[in-house]
């Protein structure tokens, strides 16, 4: 194994301990995990129908995006894993562009909300209306009640507007006035945020953040691929219209897809994995604020969901290991003395990885 020059950071009696714990209340979902590492190996299922599917989201995204076929890969795990997603970049490098033509692809309905700084929850939940010819309230849902929402900004907004999204994320309903209203299924939240260091921007709080199933990077294309976007618009196609992209995937085509992702084998030592690399974060010397059960459960619903986007019925430790930056980096924080030296959250996750042992 390569030696870090951080190797002093890590704690290295916790990997044991975390591996051992005990489910708690505050990870609801291992138990589920466990019925899939005990299935019997017969009952694998073939994921040819998937991997077709999949393939012709990424025909229709590749009609107008050039490059960023690793962003398009995770934005399709997280569709099958069931989560949110953050998209930050800075502005121009096709974040929107990007989550409007995954939500194209899809057959279902489809809202955008642009956040400004004075938007009200209100405008993103619903409001209740006074009906005087029945003499009551009726609620009449906002912007967020749809499959899949586009957040634009999500960082414009201030916190107010912010904490509104908290129970819709997690709980899947929006409760008003003591009655809950479920959103439908499947439902989705693309987010794009632009950096922090951006004029007129807020930092979201952890909460919120620890909603996100991933936090993906877009970053500026290559030279060769900026070329082939000037000769698009040269050539009179500006690849900003989605009217060429077409649906190819419905509500129930879905919900299949992620009921096959659910039954991955997943060996015990892979979620003894998992344990170690997150329970590293909270004893990292480099951080102030590490990662929750939460980000371990993440973790195991992306790798499965990756591991049947590659065709395969199992997951590996590779699946974990390339998942492990985009489920950490938004839910750990530095300390002021590692982001003096100029650290990223993304070094940390590195740097775990390497000092830990991979099972095989």
């Amino acid at each position: 194994m390569e030696n870090s020059p951080f190797s002093s950071d890590l704690d290295p009696s916790l990997p044991e301990d975390t591996a051992r714990q005990e489910p708690t209340a505050d990870a609801p979902a291992t138990s589920s995990a466990e019925a899939s590492v005990a299935e019997p190996l017969a009952s694998r299922t073939d994921f040819t129908e998937l991997t077709t599917r999949v393939g012709a989201i990424r025909r229709e995204l590749a009609k107008i995006i050039v490059g960023q076929q690793d962003l398009a890969e995770l934005l399709l795990t997280a569709l099958l894993a069931d989560g949110h997603v953050l998209l930050e970049g800075v502005p121009g490098v096709a974040k929107t562009l990007t989550a409007k033509l995954l939500s194209r692809t899809l057959d279902v309905p489809f809202s955008r909300l642009q956040f400004t700084p004075d938007l009200m929850p209100s405008d993103v939940l619903g409001t209740s209306v006074f009906r005087p010819q029945r003499g009551e309230f009726e609620f009449r849902p906002g912007p967020i009640f749809a499959s899949v929402v586009l957040i634009d900004e999500i960082n414009r907004a201030p916190a107010k507007t912010q904490s509104a999204l908290f129970e819709v994320m997690e709980e899947r309903h929006v409760t008003q006035d003591g009655t809950t209203y479920a959103m439908p299924e499947p439902f989705l939240v693309l987010a794009t945020q632009n950096p922090i260091e951006q004029e007129g921007t807020y930092r979201l709080p952890e909460a919120q953040l620890d909603r996100f199933l991933f936090k993906l990077h877009v970053g500026y294309p290559t030279m060769e691929e900026e070329v082939r976007i000037l000769l698009g618009h040269h050539s009179g196609f500006g690849g900003t219209t989605t009217d060429a992209v077409q649906p190819v995937l419905t509500a129930a085509q879905l919900a299949e897809m992620r009921q096959l992702v659910r039954r991955q084998h997943v060996e015990p030592k892979l979620l003894e994995y998992i344990a170690r690399l997150v329970g590293q974060t909270r004893a990292h010397k480099g951080l102030y604020l590490g990662a929750s059960p939460r980000a371990s459960i993440a973790l195991l619903n992306g790798a499965k969901a990756l591991g049947a986007l590659r065709g395969r019925d199992f997951v590996t430790p590779e699946d974990i290991q390339y998942l492990a930056p985009a489920v950490l980096r938004h839910r750990i924080q530095l300390t002021p003395e590692r982001e003096m030296e100029g650290g990223t959250p993304d070094d940390i996750v590195k740097q775990i990885i390497q000092q830990l042992e991979v099972p095989r």
